[in-house]
């Protein structure tokens, strides 16, 4: 499965959490249900019924399945230490930017019409400027697609690396796809 950039993003936010989540399923269950202020809003963004909701958090339910286990723990991520989550986010956003290191097709257009068939490239660790790590968490917040993001990724990567901080290549479009590998640190 290609790498998402949605998804490391959100990795990049989880590393920045103090405390792990919780781990059982009750306990996950019962984190849900508070966050969302009930076992019927909780059952709607799992999926399940409301009863199943109210066996974890009772605890007569203990090993969800495999596709449960999964929606579960990233419902519980995506409320976990929101606080903390922002304080990542605004930091990137502000003054640390994003560094992103990929293995991903690259193809170029220049400004005078002519360019360069695309081919696999693995960059290496590359600091996105924190006006693209706006950009970029702004767009994921919104249910922005994952083209959409790789095109401001792109953006960032043409001014970076292709480019030079724009002190050569000016004009050089950059098309990032087919992404094999995608890290992204805070």
């Amino acid at each position: 499965m290609p790498a998402s950039l949605g998804d490391s993003l959100d990795r990049a936010l989880e590393g920045a959490f103090t405390r792990r989540i919780p781990q059982s399923a009750q306990a996950q269950m019962k984190y849900l249900v508070k966050q969302l202020k009930g076992t019927k809003a909780a059952a709607q963004a799992l999926g399940i019924s409301q009863r199943t909701v109210e066996r974890y958090v009772a605890g007569k339910l203990k090993r969800p399945r495999q596709d449960l286990r999964g929606r579960l723990e990233r419902e519980v991520k995506k409320r976990w230490q929101p606080q903390i989550r922002a304080k990542a986010r605004k930091k990137a956003a502000s003054t640390g930017g994003l560094v992103l290191s990929t293995r991903a097709r690259f193809g170029f257009t220049a400004a005078g019409d002519t360019s360069d068939d695309a081919r696999i490239r693995d960059l290496p660790p590359q600091a996105l400027p924190p006006h693209y790590a706006d950009r970029l968490f702004a767009a994921r917040e919104t249910g922005a697609a994952e083209d959409q993001l790789r095109k401001i990724a792109a953006e960032g990567l043409a001014e970076v690396y292709f480019r030079a901080n724009n002190s050569r290549a000016h004009g050089l479009g950059v098309e990032f796809t087919d992404v094999e590998r995608l890290d992204i640190e805070l």
